[in-house]
């Protein structure tokens, strides 16, 4: 089960648009959530549409959040969408099963056995959350409060049982308006998330679109040849995604 989850206030102003990119995602599979720490006044309300926007566009979730809320929120996102993956996948095999019946037409015995297999699949899934921050001036206060964050959901994220493997990404990078970097790849070592974004230099550029798509071709090709190829490329420890071409 893949997901990105993006954290951001919004009011991309470069490349694509993130609504398609969030659309493309959800067409290879990946669900896009979207926890939105958004500023006061007209590029609040701006910054705050297009996060839904993205989270539609995306078959995910958007929650608005200050940012003494924002693991909570983070936590519950993933989860929650890992429980509504799950239910459709379930409600499709019944509906096979049962044609035009629902889960109301099956015993109380029965309905209490499928809720039970979507508890366990919850857990027992195997789960890959692609977390995306938006490193762009705007954010600069809020650095700090994501990157905590970041450190409770790998702790939620641990508590399960089955697999589960966080990669950390920002944009934009040293490199470019629309360079991306990737801060971890695939980890299930809470440890290997110090100080992750020590050396970020916050920008002005958003852009989110782009930024989504360069995720979206890391689920793809996140291979150890392509993990070697970023490496390869990195500058100053960063590994960077916005010259990889496949």
């Amino acid at each position: 089960m893949k997901q990105i989850l993006l954290i951001t206030d919004g009011c991309s102003n470069i490349g694509m648009s993130p609504i398609l990119a969030a659309a493309h995602a959800l067409q290879e599979g990946i669900t896009v959530n979207v926890a939105g720490v958004v500023d006061y006044g007209t590029i609040g309300e701006i910054g705050s549409l297009e996060i839904a926007e993205i989270a539609k566009s995306g078959g995910g979730i958007s929650r608005i959040v200050g940012t003494r809320k924002l693991a909570q929120t983070m936590q519950m996102m993933t989860r929650k969408t890992v429980v509504q993956t799950i239910q459709q996948a379930v409600s499709k095999e019944l509906k096979h099963i049962l044609g035009e019946g629902s889960l109301e037409d099956l015993s109380p015995q029965r309905r209490a056995q499928v809720v039970e297999v979507v508890d366990e699949l919850t857990e027992t899934t195997p789960l890959q959350v692609a977390l995306l921050i938006d490193a762009s001036g705007s954010m600069k206060p809020k650095l700090s409060a994501v990157e905590e964050a970041i450190r409770d959901l790998m702790l939620s994220l641990q508590a399960r049982e089955g697999q589960s493997e966080l990669a950390v990404f920002h944009y934009p990078g040293r490199h470019g308006s629309e360079d991306t970097v990737m801060n971890v790849g695939w980890t299930s070592d809470i440890g290997s998330l110090k100080s992750l974004f020590g050396r970020i230099q916050m920008k002005g550029a958003t852009p989110t679109g782009p930024a989504i798509m360069k995720v979206i071709d890391f689920f793809h090709y996140g291979t150890l040849e392509a993990h070697q190829a970023w490496r390869g490329n990195s500058d100053e420890g960063e590994e960077k995604l916005g010259e990889y071409v496949v």
